[in-house]
């Protein structure tokens, strides 16, 4: 199963930092991805998110679980340059427990549905095979402005 690296994800989808939330893809077909963040304690977000008791945000890790499937999706669109993935929607949402610092996010994404325009995802987020968030996402494909 191929991998991808930090430098091959950024030539896939256009976010950079602080808001490329994907280290590593490990496992990719046409269906399913898996990736994985390393969380740690430099992250710009835990300076406010709480001090002295740092937890990642929910909707970051939502964010991510998107990005997982921005790559599943765009890697097979020629054009991906031109194209941006926006947020539909997000249903189902959990959170079973906090992302803390030197955690390892891996986050398994597979595609539910899928059209020419939009695909609905679910992912899965896991820190050493326990789930810590789940949700299912819709993703709209725009044109790049």
């Amino acid at each position: 199963m191929p991998t991808l690296n930090i430098i091959e994800i950024m030539k896939i989808i256009p976010h950079r930092y602080p808001m490329l939330l994907v280290d590593r893809v490990l496992e990719i077909e046409d269906k399913r991805i898996v990736c994985i963040k390393n969380v740690t304690a430099n992250e710009q977000f835990f300076q406010g998110h709480f001090p002295g008791a740092p937890v990642m945000p929910g909707v970051l890790i939502v964010e991510a679980m998107a990005q997982c499937g921005a790559i599943l999706v765009l890697r097979s669109i020629p054009d991906r340059a031109e194209k941006l993935f926006l947020f539909g929607g997000v249903d189902k949402a959990r959170f079973r427990r906090p992302v803390v610092p030197g955690d390892q996010l891996r986050m398994e994404i597979e595609i539910l549905a899928r059209r020419s325009s939009s695909v609905k995802i679910r992912g899965v987020a896991t820190v050493n095979g326990e789930v810590v968030a789940e949700a299912e996402m819709l993703s709209v494909m725009a044109p790049r402005q």
